[in-house]
């Protein structure tokens, strides 16, 4: 393949091109995990990515291990972990510590919140059919102009 065309692996996934040191610019990246130069400019301002090497015309060239960091971001982003969360682990990680205790907490408090937002949900819903029930025979008629709707 020639040029800034980028071929795809048996995976489907694009494989970069890459310049002598192995590095590929910020759309080659992009192109290669899937998504934009605006949140991998996002990520590196957010400190989720390591800051680029700088061309002399200032392009920003990114090392390859950056695709497995980016992969990491997905799926803790998956996992309904936050921006925030996901850079506290990858801090610990860059600093040398195995952050799995860290994240195991973090997924215990998480499930704990979802268990709150699904049983919260659950009460809604019950709510929200009864109202149904009571909408199902409309009599617009005998409704109060003052009560806006009798069934809320």
């Amino acid at each position: 393949m020639s040029g800034n065309q980028n071929e795809r692996s048996s995976t489907g996934k694009v494989k970069p091109n890459t310049n002598e040191e192995g590095e590929m610019r910020i759309g080659e990246l992009a192109a290669a995990s899937g998504t934009t130069t605006k949140t991998l400019r996002f990520y590196e301002e957010a400190k989720l990515l390591p800051a680029p090497r700088r061309t002399p015309n200032g392009y920003r060239d990114y090392n390859p291990d950056v695709l497995r960091r980016l992969d990491f971001i997905r799926r803790s982003r998956t996992a309904g972990l936050t921006l925030a969360q996901t850079r506290t682990i990858l801090h610990l990680r860059d600093a040398g510590t195995t952050p799995c205790d860290h994240v195991q907490q973090l997924l215990t408090t998480h499930l704990a919140d979802l268990d709150k937002q699904i049983a919260d949900l659950q009460a809604l819903r019950q709510t929200v059919t009864q109202l149904h029930d009571a909408a199902a025979n409309i009599q617009p008629a005998s409704c109060d102009p003052a009560t806006v709707c009798r069934y809320l």
